[in-house]
């Protein structure tokens, strides 16, 4: 009798064993909100009025930035990369449902938190096969997100209005700020892409369970623009595009995000 009890205990541990692998590996939802706000105030599109660093009034009509190469950061310092196929997002201030962004990740818990702001240089040079959804140059060109003549992505773009901007030949005082460069194909150009990096256990860890989400709340403070390691002026710099300038505003933006809290 013995024996036969042995077995079956045995059995029993292995089919537990088993179970407990198993569910561990199952994938939980994780989201990432991406909430933008300009110093302290909720962004308006078009109804807002903010002061930037340089004392000048401004207004913002378009809002829109590329977040990809999502990573994720466990307790232990072991790294998830999301499969690159899905790490592709556009962010568009107009449209609620890109604010946030929906994840598969294995089950655990996240202190760290990395993606970059941009679309590397692998991906913007591949075939255009490669490159769909919100990199699809054609929907990229709609998006008003891809330069054609210059073949690549504009990382990050803001347009708006300023009673400090130069009129234009219609009398509007407007500013724009179109933000690319991956680093150049057959040669050297600017480079723009730019790598972040957040710390998530001051303002709560990520813990993701199967059949449970989380959600990581980041701010993106756009006023982060006109100040930083550069100050910019929309007097002295109403258009900005692919020019050395372009360096300054994507260091400066590379500081705009910041971890507000987790709902677990």
């Amino acid at each position: 009798m013995k024996p036969i009890i042995s077995f079956f205990a045995c059995l029993i541990m292995l089919t537990s064993c088993k179970k407990e692998v198993t569910e561990n590996q199952e994938p939980g939802q994780l989201s990432i909100e991406f909430d933008n706000i300009v110093g302290a105030q909720n962004l308006q599109l078009q109804t807002g009025t903010y002061t930037n660093s340089a004392g000048e009034l401004f207004t913002i009509d378009l809002l829109q930035y590329y977040i990809s190469n999502i990573q994720l950061v466990k307790n232990d310092g072991s790294i998830y990369t999301i499969p690159q196929d899905s790490s592709y997002f556009l962010i568009k201030e107009a449209e609620a449902a890109t604010h946030k962004v929906a994840l598969n990740v294995p089950a655990g818990e996240y202190a760290g938190l990395r993606f970059v702001l941009g679309v590397d240089s692998l991906r913007s040079t591949m075939d255009i096969t490669k490159r769909t959804g919100v990199l699809d140059p054609a929907g990229g060109m709609s998006n008003g997100m891809y330069w054609s003549w210059n073949s690549g992505y504009i990382f990050f773009k803001m347009e708006g209005s300023s009673p400090q901007a130069p009129a234009d030949q219609n009398g509007n005082k407007k500013f724009r700020y179109h933000i690319g460069g991956f680093g150049g194909y057959s040669s050297p150009t600017i480079n723009n892409i730019k790598n972040i990096a957040l710390d998530l256990r001051v303002a709560g860890t990520a813990k993701v369970k199967a059949g449970r989400g989380s959600n990581i709340h980041l701010f993106a403070d756009i006023s982060k623009i006109f100040t930083g390691t550069s100050s910019i002026s929309i007097a002295t710099n109403p258009t900005v595009m692919f020019g050395n300038l372009s360096v300054d505003i994507a260091n400066n933006y590379a500081q705009m995000f910041r971890h507000d809290h987790t709902e677990n």
